[in-house]
């Protein structure tokens, strides 16, 4: 819900100006990252992982059991804060007409709670269904529309840099058509 005349930038830092000030100081050290899109505001907390969780060398069985204890930590967090997470969801949502998903790391491990799944509909030629298909066959995924996404996620992994990148020339370019000619504000 962009006002009239409020850049998608602006608003972006206007979401996490507001989360940064509203989120407990508990949840805020450090600074949590909040990101949005046009449905969405996923709002990431890190929380320090569990005492004797801290990575090292060893075994299969101790890489296991660190990995069951920083599960068990995001768990607990997670059922610990749902009342106070929900509190400020509401708020969010109805500030900012999106809605709110929480992720929490906590030492390697990230996860997201609750994130919509958005349908995106889009017209592929037969090379790119042949891929998707292939995906699908060889059990990556479970269907053409888990493989496009699996192919997103496999994209943005990839190449962060470069889309953060694109991200920052498309914020210039909106700064300089703002202060072109015909802009009166």
């Amino acid at each position: 819900m962009t006002t009239e005349g409020t850049t998608e930038a602006g608003h972006d830092a206007a979401v996490k100006a507001w989360f940064g000030a509203r989120l407990p100081s508990e949840w805020n050290e450090p600074a949590a990252e909040v990101t949005t899109d046009r449905e969405e505001i996923l709002v990431r907390l890190t929380i320090g992982a569990p005492e004797g969780a801290e990575p090292e060398k060893g075994d299969d069985a101790a890489a296991a059991a660190r990995a069951e204890a920083i599960a068990g930590h995001i768990a607990r967090f997670r059922e610990e804060t749902r009342d106070r997470r929900i509190q400020v969801a509401r708020e969010a949502e109805h500030r900012f007409g999106r809605k709110v998903a929480w992720a929490v790391t906590a030492g390697p491990e990230t996860e997201i709670f609750t994130s919509l799944a958005v349908p995106v509909m889009t017209r592929l030629r037969q090379p790119e269904r042949l891929v998707l298909d292939t995906l699908v066959d060889a059990g990556v995924a479970r269907s053409r529309a888990h493989a496009l996404a699996w192919c997103v996620r496999l994209v943005g992994d990839n190449t962060s840099t470069w889309l953060t990148d694109l991200r920052s020339a498309m914020a210039e370019v909106d700064k300089v058509r703002k202060a072109g000619p015909g802009s009166s504000e």
